[in-house]
């Protein structure tokens, strides 16, 4: 999968999850979730129900090191082609 494929299915759990506080505009890659005002439960929910739709897995322990949605997305692309 590319970088954007897999940023629109984050996307769409993004707006999903945040929907009464983020507009669709302003969900882009550079910014983080805690910047669109997601709390640690809403990312949790975020980044499961993004992965389930991939059909990957990424270890706790990798997640905990990835800072923006940049790299969490990159770091997607790299499981989904694996």
């Amino acid at each position: 999968m590319t970088k954007d494929e897999v940023f629109a299915v984050l996307k769409k759990y993004i707006l999903e999850q945040l929907e009464d506080e983020v507009e669709e505009n302003e969900v882009t890659i550079d910014k983080s979730m805690l910047d669109l005002g997601a709390n640690s439960l809403d990312i949790v929910e975020i980044i499961s129900n993004t992965m389930r739709e991939l059909k990957i897995k990424i270890p706790r322990d990798e997640l905990a090191q990835i800072n923006t949605m940049e790299g969490l997305v990159e770091r997607m692309v790299e499981y989904t082609n694996q």
